[in-house]
């Protein structure tokens, strides 16, 4: 992280001289008169540095000690410190506040807003970004696969369902071969998914945590009013096997009986 930078002032007085022809009005003589330069003075402001706020720089340095890479998920104690931290972070933290033209009552009846995030820090074992969802804003239901993620909402109300694999060993998306499957290929690509939660979430609220193989690792969010979250994802979404996939759910009755979940 950076730290602070100091200023310093700095004095430069130039030697060069001006030359000035004078002509004495007495007998005419001539002379020259040397005017000295004023020195003058460059001064150098001091750097204008943002102060990361307290709780953030914790949430950091928790992170870096919490996270050690691909294939790892935190302990119950460092799971715990992290949410510890995350529960008591507010808006002003990270910059917010709930006056800001974004989150105004007014805002709510634009349409065509688009979801939004931005990062705060990135690295190969975790990374902070905080969403910005418009009211009625939808982060379609997406997965996080080997990855623990914490969210935390800071400002808004937001509904969150999400889900676990009913077998979670399972690698693909199929539960049925399309040469074993009488039904259109949309249907093959399939797998059973158990509910874990179905709730509106206002802030200030408790941090959610999802794993790797529970915890709702598959999840959706849907603004009610503009929303911002805060996401600590470790490790982060990668093209090393860590892409981000999409899905739609269906009720389980939708389904011919004919297919053996």
């Amino acid at each position: 992280m950076k730290g602070d930078i100091g200023g310093v002032s700095v004095e430069t007085e130039q030697s060069g001289v001006d030359s000035v022809g004078h002509v004495n009005k007495v007998g005419y003589g001539k002379r020259v008169i040397v005017k000295k330069r004023k020195p003058y003075h460059r001064r150098v402001s001091k750097k204008a540095v943002t102060k990361v706020p307290m709780a953030l720089q914790e949430l950091f340095v928790s992170c870096r000690e919490t996270f050690k890479g691909p294939g790892t998920v935190p302990s119950p104690q460092d799971v715990q410190k992290l949410c510890h931290i995350l529960d008591n972070m507010k808006p002003e933290d990270v910059g917010l506040r709930s006056d800001l033209q974004f989150f105004k009552p007014e805002n709510i009846v634009k349409e065509n807003q688009r979801v939004t995030y931005t990062t705060i820090y990135r690295c190969e074992n975790f990374s902070l970004c905080i969403f910005f969802l418009p009211a009625k804003g939808v982060i379609p239901l997406h997965n996080h696969p080997g990855m623990t993620v914490f969210s935390k909402l800071l400002l808004g109300q937001m509904h969150i369902k999400s889900y676990d694999w009913v077998d979670p060993e399972i690698s693909h998306n199929l539960l049925c071969q399309p040469s074993q499957c009488e039904y259109p290929i949309s249907i093959t690509k399939v797998r059973l998914a158990r509910l874990k939660a179905n709730n509106v979430f206002t802030a200030p609220c408790d941090t959610s945590v999802l794993y790797p193989k529970s915890g709702g690792n598959i999840h959706e969010f849907t603004a009610i009013t503009p929303c911002a979250v805060l996401d600590v994802l470790g490790p982060p979404y990668s093209k090393d096997g860590r892409d981000c996939s999409y899905y739609r759910d269906h009720p389980y009755a939708t389904f011919p009986s004919k297919l053996n979940f």
